[in-house]
C-alpha cells in the first residue's frame, strides 16, 4: 500500500524531499505560492566556508556533493572572499581539508575585471550559487506531488501522541506521515503539539538589481557584504553586512534600505551605473541554536528546519527518505530536534 505522505511547506527543503519521495503519495499544503518565503527571496550561495563546528563543516560539504549529484541549475563559480581575518579562515578550511586558495590583488583583478580589488583574497573553488525559487519549481515539478497553494495549514492533527495529519480551513486531511517544513511557521505549529522548536528572529532584505552587462564571475564576499549576479543580468545582493548577520534591517523602510544597498555596491563596482530593481524581505529560518533540526519528534511526524536551507536541500531531501524508509543517519545525531524538548 502507498505510504500517503503530507509536506507542509512548498520552499526549497520541502521541494526537495518531495522529489526524493517520488515513489509515495505525497501532497505538498503552502499558505502561499512555491518559495514564497524565504527560499524565494534567498541570496542563494551554496557554501561550506560558514559553518557552526567540525560536523556542521562536514554536514555542508556533503551538502554541496548532494546538489552535483542532484543535477540541478547550479552556477558552479567559487567564491571570492575577504571579509573577517583571511589568515585564520584559511588555516581552518585547510584543516578540515576545503580547498582555498589565496589570492593577491593582480590575481583576483585577472578574475574579476570590474571589481576594485582588495590586497588579498581566499578562493573557495567548490562553490556556487542557485536560484532557489526556480529550483523549487522544478523539482516539484519532477516530484509527481500533489500541490496545494494558497492553503495555511491551521493545526497539525493527532490522536493519542501520533501526528495524523493536518487540519486546513475546510476541514483534515488525513495522512500516514506529515513531514514539517514550514521555515519560520513551524514554530508555532509544533508548539501547539507540544513540540518545541524556538526559533532566533533573523529579518533579512535582498536587493536586486537592474540588469547590467555580464560583469560577475563569482560569488564575492566582502566587508561591504555579500554579491553575485544571476544569469539575467541581475546583481543579487542581501543588504546586511556580514553572513548571516544578525542586524534587524526589518526595522528600516525597504526602499531606503535599497539605496544604501547599491550604494555600498558602487565602491566595489567603480564606474558601473547600477540602480535597484526590486526589494524584497523575509524572515530567515534559523534556529535558535543555529543549527539544522532534521528528525522525528514524535511518530508520524518528522521536523526538517534549517538555514541554509539553499546549501543543505540536496541533501536533506536524499536523507529524509532515506530515514522514513528506516535507514538512520548518524550525519544527522547533532540535528534532532529531541535537543530542544524539556
Amino acid at each position: 500500500m502507498t505510504k500517503k505522505i503530507i509536506i507542509v511547506g512548498a520552499g526549497i527543503i520541502g521541494a526537495a524531499i518531495a522529489y526524493h519521495l517520488r515513489d509515495a503519495e505525497v501532497t505538498v499544503v503552502d499558505a502561499g505560492a512555491v518559495a514564497s518565503g524565504a527560499s524565494g527571496r534567498s541570496f542563494g550561495w551554496i557554501n561550506a566556508s560558514f559553518y557552526a563546528d567540525e560536523a556542521h563543516h562536514a554536514l555542508r560539504r556533503v551538502g554541496i556533493t548532494a546538489w552535483r549529484e542532484l543535477g540541478m541549475a547550479v552556477n558552479w563559480s567559487g567564491c571570492l572572499l575577504w571579509e573577517g581575518d583571511l589568515t585564520a579562515q584559511e588555516d581552518h578550511l585547510t584543516a578540515l581539508g576545503y580547498p582555498v586558495q589565496r589570492l593577491p590583488r593582480a590575481e583576483i583583478s585577472a578574475l574579476e575585471p570590474a571589481v576594485a580589488a582588495p590586497a588579498e583574497a581566499l578562493l573557495l573553488p567548490d562553490e556556487g550559487a542557485v536560484d532557489a525559487g526556480q529550483v523549487a519549481q522544478t523539482l516539484l515539478s519532477k516530484s509527481g506531488a500533489k500541490v496545494v497553494l494558497g492553503c495555511p495549514v491551521e493545526a497539525l492533527v493527532t490522536k493519542y501522541d501520533r501526528v495524523t495529519g493536518v487540519r486546513i480551513a475546510q476541514g483534515e486531511i488525513a495522512a500516514d506521515q506529515v513531514i514539517m517544513a514550514a521555515g519560520t511557521g513551524a514554530e508555532g505549529l509544533l508548539a501547539d503539539i507540544g513540540v518545541a522548536l524556538p526559533m532566533a528572529r533573523r529579518p533579512a532584505t535582498l536587493v536586486r538589481s537592474a540588469p547590467i552587462a555580464p560583469l560577475l564571475k563569482h560569488v564575492l564576499v566582502g566587508p561591504m557584504g555579500e554579491v553575485r549576479q544571476s544569469p539575467d543580468g541581475r546583481l543579487v545582493v542581501p543588504a546586511a553586512i556580514g553572513h548571516q548577520g544578525a542586524q534587524d534591517d526589518g526595522v528600516c523602510r525597504p526602499d531606503l534600505v535599497a539605496d544604501a544597498t547599491i550604494d555600498r555596491l558602487a565602491a566595489l563596482l567603480p564606474g558601473i551605473p547600477l540602480r535597484w530593481e526590486e526589494v524584497v524581505q523575509a524572515m530567515r529560518p534559523v534556529p535558535a541554536d543555529g543549527l539544522p533540526v532534521i528528525g522525528a519528534p514524535r511518530e508520524g511526524l518528522y521536523v526538517a528546519v534549517m538555514h541554509s536551507g539553499v546549501t543543505l536541500a540536496a541533501l536533506t531531501g536524499r536523507l529524509v527518505a532515506a530515514e522514513l524508509a528506516g535507514r538512520l543517519s548518524n550525519m544527522l545525531g547533532p540535528y534532532r530536534p529531541d535537543r530542544f524538548q524539556a
